[in-house]
Formats: structure tokens, C-alpha cells, sequence
């Protein structure tokens, strides 16, 4: 299919309905996937620790959010033969200031954080082989020269093959733990214990919830779903993707509650809580286990890793083209256009420096606060293009997504002030 960002057809054309159909699950998978990375498992396996299953709910709306956010991204691609980033630009320059300080600054550091993220399970699987700043930097080389050299339909194969093996590793945890499945159903009764604000709002907002949600358009269109004819196809994809995303993440919990909570065990602050992990995992169930779950916490990280390189590199290449159209002309693949590879350089080399270097402070806040802004950013906009004259009456917001994406984005913005408040006390 065709591997390309633009659309040549009008999205308020009449299209005959294609048939959906599992053999075309794929964008949503690689979407779900690349925004589940360590640190969601982390803040996952730390309220399963804490609050035992009193949170499952949380995780359960936690995916409806998503589902509902991703839809509307791919809607919009669907309905309007535009890209999200057309649609913002349309809204105020003030969208494209937004847009382009976040991601020069969030590339920086996230490239930064996802090498040395899928570094540590490959330091503990191979000690002693190597440094594990080394490590770091070689899953960046890898990362960028998968990207640059297969186009969309190797990487989303590869994608789906992480993604198994990070649904088959956690899967195995959790029914390896025994739950309890009277203590797990009781946990989809909405309470709030004392002290789990925050990690019930982590849960409902930060599992998948980055800006690889706003590109899920784009692998929608890399995929060649380029019209309204793929829309029930979309629909699909997404629920599956959501899914499977819902069943890893209550996998975790069960493990936080089960291993952690029972057990009284607490695990570090960050991706390095993940290699804890690996080491209650030995001695409860032995070696193998824990080696196992190091290949799944590095298929989880990976994922990450080059889902970003690939999809928020489609995005720069659609904000250049907007600005400079010869960089990415008329029926070229965006994939092997100027500003992708760019982008891509820029992910993987920049960030180099800071696996060697302490991250300067300045850095981490203004970091910290364009993203905490990120979210809210895509909910409201999102709520904003698809209630408009924008998009064809008839792939407009109803009452159940306005609903939703009203809900996601005060969620968002309660998130959002809660993260800015830990950056500034």
C-alpha cells in the first residue's frame, strides 16, 4: 500500500465501506505499542504495589481515554484528507509556536530517555559485556538505521512482533502470580483510596498517552487508508490496539498486586525499578523468568524507541512541508524526504551528550512543562477541529465522543497542573 502522509482524495467524498477485517490491524497496534514504554510500566507496577487491585478501574478508563483519542486523530486523517498538523495550523499560528518548541526540546531529551530506557534490560540480559551508556547509544544507532532504511509496512511487522512478545511475557507474569479474580473484579468499583489521586490520574492519563497518539493519523495514511471508506477499518484497528494495550496493563497490576503489594516489596522510582523487578522475579520463580521479563521490559522499550523515531519524524516532515513544501514534495513519501531524516538524526546524535552528562535543570523543566502541556494541547484541539465546519457534518463529534474528549481533556489539564506543580516546589 501506499506509504505516504498526504492524501489525494477529499475526505467528504461519498466512499463505499470497506470491509473491516483483523488481517488489517496494524497503525493502531504500532500507536498502542510506542506510547506503553518502562515508565508507564513502572507507575503501573507502583499502584499495583500500593493499592493492591482498588485501582484496576482506573486502568480500564484509563484505555477507553486513549481509544477515544486515537479515534478522533484518525477521523480527522479520514474525514478531511488533511494531517493533524494541517488542522492545527489552521486553528492560529500560536499551534505551530507550540508545536515546533516541542518538539526541538522534547525530541532532545525523550531520545536521551528512551536509549538509555532500552539499554538497561540489554545491560542486565549481557553483563559485563559492555558499559550500559554503550548499550544506550548502540539502541539509538539501531533505532535510527532501522527507520532510515525500511519503509512503513517492515516497520509496523516488527512493531507487531515486539508488541507479541510484550503481550506474551506479561501475560505469562500475571497468570504465573495467581490472581485473585474476586479481589480483580472488585477493583473495577471506582474508589479512591487515601493517597491514590495521583496515581489513579497516572493511570487514567499517562498509559499510551503521549504524542504518538496524534500520530496515529499519519500511520493511518502510511498504511494508504487515505478516505472515509477505511474509517470502520480505523475503528477497528484502534479498539484491538486498545485492547491488547488494556490487557498488558492490567497484566502489570495484577503482578504489582500480587508480587508487591502482598509481599510488601518496593521498587525504585524510574525504569530502574523495572530491573527490581527482575530481581524478586528470580527469587520467587527463578532465573528463566526473570530473564524472560528482561526480554519483554526490552521489547516494551524498543517499541517505544522506534515507534517515536518513525512517527514523530512523519509529523516534523509535515510541519517543514507546511513551511517549505519543495522538502517534501507532491507525491513523495514523507519517509525519504530532507525533514524526516533530519528529525530522525536529531533523536538519536543530540542526545547523545546527555547519556554522558548530567541533564541541566533548566533543561528538564522547560522540558517538563511543554509536555505536561502536550496532552491537554491534542484533547482540546482535537475537540475543537472535529466540532467545526473543518470536518464534514457528517464525521463530526457526537455526543459520546464530545463527552469523552471533554472529559480526556480536563483530565489532561488536571494532570497537566499536578506535573507543573512537582516541577516548581
Amino acid at each position: 500500500m501506499a506509504d505516504t502522509t498526504r492524501t489525494d482524495t477529499v475526505g467528504s467524498e461519498n466512499h463505499a465501506p470497506r470491509k473491516a477485517s483483523w488481517r488489517s490491524v496494524g497503525p493502531g497496534i504500532v500507536v498502542a505499542a510506542t506510547g506503553v514504554g518502562a515508565g508507564d510500566l513502572v507507575a503501573t507496577l507502583l499502584a499495583g504495589s500500593k493499592f493492591g487491585y482498588t485501582l484496576l478501574w482506573a486502568a480500564v478508563i484509563g484505555c477507553l481515554v486513549k481509544i477515544s483519542l486515537a479515534e478522533a486523530a484518525g477521523r480527522w486523517h479520514l474525514a478531511t484528507g488533511r494531517t493533524l498538523f494541517d488542522g492545527w495550523h489552521s486553528l492560529g499560528s500560536w499551534t505551530t509556536v507550540y508545536f515546533a518548541g516541542y518538539v526541538v526540546v522534547w525530541g532532545f531529551v525523550y531520545g536521551a530517555a528512551a536509549m538509555s530506557s532500552s539499554a538497561l534490560p540489554l545491560a542486565a540480559l549481557f553483563p559485563d559485556v559492555m558499559d550500559l551508556k554503550l548499550w544506550a547509544v548502540l539502541c539509538g544507532l539501531a533505532g535510527l538505521v532501522f527507520v532510515w532504511f525500511n519503509r512503513y509496512a517492515v516497520f509496523e511487522k516488527v512493531m507487531t512482533v515486539l508488541v507479541g512478545v510484550m503481550f506474551l511475557v506479561t501475560v505469562y507474569l500475571a497468570i504465573r502470580v495467581t490472581p485473585r479474580l474476586d479481589a480483580a473484579f472488585a477493583g473495577l468499583a471506582p474508589v479512591l483510596p487515601d493517597g491514590s489521586l495521583v496515581y489513579t490520574l497516572g493511570l487514567i492519563g499517562g498509559v499510551g498517552g503521549t504524542i504518538t497518539l496524534a500520530a496515529y493519523g499519519y500511520w493511518v495514511n502510511a498504511k494508504g487508508w487515505t478516505n472515509t471508506s477505511w474509517m470502520k477499518v480505523m475503528r477497528l484497528d484502534n479498539r484491538v490496539a486498545y485492547l491488547t494495550t488494556g490487557i498488558f496493563v492490567v497484566s502489570m497490576l495484577i503482578v504489582g498486586a500480587e508480587l508487591l503489594h502482598s509481599s510488601g516489596v518496593a521498587l525504585a522510582k524510574g525504569d530502574k525499578g523495572l530491573l527490581d523487578l527482575s530481581a524478586v522475579l528470580e527469587e520467587h520463580y527463578g532465573r528463566a523468568t526473570a530473564k524472560l521479563f528482561l526480554v519483554g521490559f526490552f521489547a516494551t522499550s524498543f517499541t517505544s524507541l522506534i515507534g517515536v523515531w518513525h512517527g514523530v519524524s512523519l509529523m516534523f516532515a509535515d510541519f517543514a512541508a507546511k513551511f517549505r513544501p519543495p522538502l517534501v514534495p507532491a507525491g513523495m513519501n514523507p519517509a525519504r524526504s530532507l525533514p524526516f531524516r533530519v528529525y530522525l538524526l536529531w533523536l538519536t546524535f543530540p542526545p547523545i551528550s546527555l547519556l554522558f552528562l548530567d541533564q541541566p535543570f533548566g533543561l528538564i523543566v522547560v522540558y517538563g512543562v511543554i509536555g505536561a502541556l502536550f496532552m491537554p494541547f491534542l484533547a482540546l484541539t482535537l475537540l475543537w477541529l472535529l466540532n467545526s465546519s473543518r470536518t464534514p457534518a457528517q464525521w463530526r463529534n457526537g455526543p459520546l465522543s464530545n463527552a469523552m474528549l471533554g472529559a480526556a481533556g480536563l483530565l489532561f489539564v488536571v494532570l497537566c497542573v499536578q506535573q507543573l506543580w512537582e516541577l516548581v516546589r
